[in-house]
């Protein structure tokens, strides 16, 4: 029984692999193994286990993820073709759980399919809320932010510091004030039950958010009861729309902050993003509705913070082992601001090695290593290979950045390669936030709130590691590459720093 079961797997596969190179479809692992199909190959991290199939099948290879095909791309070239020639056929998302259940039925910026809802919602959010115009007006609470986690880094005493989480509240604070007026981390926080809920939803978000759904691929296992997750996100995503619905309806009421000393300050003109939304309402109803502006705030939260975090962690951890690096940064920093202002977001173009710090960075280690997953709306070719419809894309960004073919010294962390570059992109061998109609719009904004903290950071402070050893620069898993290990690090005033915390 046992013989005549493998032969039949073995014909199960080789018939299977026939028919692959006759349909001309990308190279794929041998076997395919039925109901599973590659699934087994794959460990985490992801991204990794992903590039060690690309090095062996090429940068073009078709996997079979249970009952989902997978096209994973790992070369500038095929990245170009998807994101430029291809760039309509791949601008859908793949029917993922997390975009049923925390995307409002794949309505969301994030997880709505390419068409005319997708564009109004594009729109939305690069003209009202990340436009440049809108940014600067709330400059303010970004460089508030970072001023207060400089504060309270100067009262650390040279005790070892987790920056991990450092970063990570300073961005949920900079969002929901730049959201709500409201700050739910450190100190000054106003309604501590609101924010006692905010912080377990968050909590609960990356967790739930960042798990690994094998019944994604698996459909018989959430059938059969065994995976709770979507389960899960259910109550989760109760949780969130009923916190975002009081917001709402706080700024309704209009007892919702409004920035009350900074709105003075301008004649009253500055509003937080829910309010500019609602006051949007009165001309345009039907794309202004509360699912919307909830959908919105989730997008942001979600794809604003973590990200962001991540990569200062990253940064600091790189310049820890890499003195000289550092040091040369704040050279820079010391020459362009000096010692009598805090740096400014209106200092960062004036900073190019600060700029290449940040660019070596988001190269070696991108917080978002495969990019989001796209999905061919129609059929189409890749590599000279036919790609079917309804084929999820997935972008090996962390491999194409990683590779010595086309990064000199890869494994070694080089700012200075980037030398005399503008931006952050080159060509499609460095895309950080992505390209194309998918590409991040909120890039400027992350890039602005990178700039100002690590600049603010390296300004203030001289830091060191807790002992002798290197930090361990080992990524961990998740949907954002977070080090395995949490940054802890130490930090010294220099002698110029309370008297720029003292100013007003």
């Amino acid at each position: 029984m046992v013989i005549q079961f493998l032969l039949l797997l073995a014909f199960y596969a080789t018939v299977k692999r026939l028919f692959h190179k006759i349909r001309s479809l990308p190279p794929s692992p041998f076997p395919t193994l039925p109901v599973i199909g590659h699934l087994h190959l794959l460990k985490k991290p992801l991204h990794r286990s992903l590039s060690r199939i690309s090095r062996r099948h090429g940068p073009v290879a078709l996997l079979q993820f249970g009952s989902r095909r997978v096209l994973v791309v790992s070369s500038p070239d095929a990245a170009e073709e998807c994101l430029s020639r291809n760039d309509v056929v791949f601008a859908n998302r793949p029917r993922l759980l997390a975009g049923k259940h925390l995307g409002y039925n794949y309505t969301s910026l994030a997880w709505s399919s390419y068409g005319d809802h997708w564009r109004n919602l594009r729109r939305i959010a690069s003209l009202e809320i990340l436009s440049t115009n809108r940014l600067q007006t709330l400059s303010s609470i970004r460089a508030g932010e970072v001023r207060s986690l400089l504060q309270r880094l100067a009262k650390s005493g040279g005790q070892s510091v987790d920056m991990k989480s450092s970063f990570f509240e300073l961005m949920l604070n900079v969002m929901m004030q730049m959201i709500a007026g409201k700050r739910y981390y450190g100190e000054n926080v106003g309604e501590l039950e609101e924010a006692r809920k905010f912080r377990e939803i968050v909590t609960e978000s990356f967790r739930v958010g960042g798990a690994n759904n094998i019944g994604e691929f698996l459909p018989f296992l959430r059938r059969m009861g065994l995976e709770r997750l979507e389960e899960k996100m259910m109550e989760l995503q109760k949780k969130r729309d009923e916190f975002m619905q009081n917001l709402i309806d706080e700024s309704r009421s209009g007892e919702g902050d409004e920035f009350p000393e900074a709105a003075a300050a301008e004649g009253g003109k500055r509003k937080t993003l829910i309010q500019v939304l609602l006051s949007l309402r009165e001309t345009e109803p039907e794309y202004y509705k509360d699912e919307t502006i909830k959908s919105l705030m989730g997008v942001l939260l979600a794809a604003g913070t973590d990200t962001s975090a991540a990569t200062m962690e990253w940064a600091l951890s790189a310049m820890l082992n890499h003195p000289e690096i550092m040091k040369r940064a704040q050279a820079e920093i010391d020459q362009v601001v000096g010692h009598d202002r805090l740096i400014g977001e209106s200092d960062l173009p004036k900073l190019p090695y600060l700029h290449c710090v940040m660019n070596e960075t988001m190269r070696m280690y991108p917080v978002g290593p495969l990019l989001v997953p796209h999905e061919s709306a129609e059929e189409c070719r890749v590599g000279g290979y036919r790609v079917p419809r309804g084929t999820m894309l997935l972008i090996n960004l962390f491999s194409i950045q990683n590779d010595p073919k086309y990064w000199p010294d890869a494994a070694k962390f080089k700012p200075e390669r980037f030398e005399g570059m503008e931006g952050v992109r080159d060509g499609y061998k460095m895309m950080p936030f992505g390209s194309g109609r998918r590409g991040c719009p909120g890039e400027n904004l992350a890039l602005r709130m990178i700039g100002l903290t690590l600049g603010s950071l390296i300004q203030c402070f001289e830091w060191d590691r807790i002992g002798d050893e290197p930090i361990d620069m080992t990524e961990g898993t998740g949907l954002t590459m977070p080090k395995a290990q949490p940054l802890l690090a130490k930090c010294r005033p220099r002698s110029f720093t309370s008297d720029l915390l003292s100013q007003a």
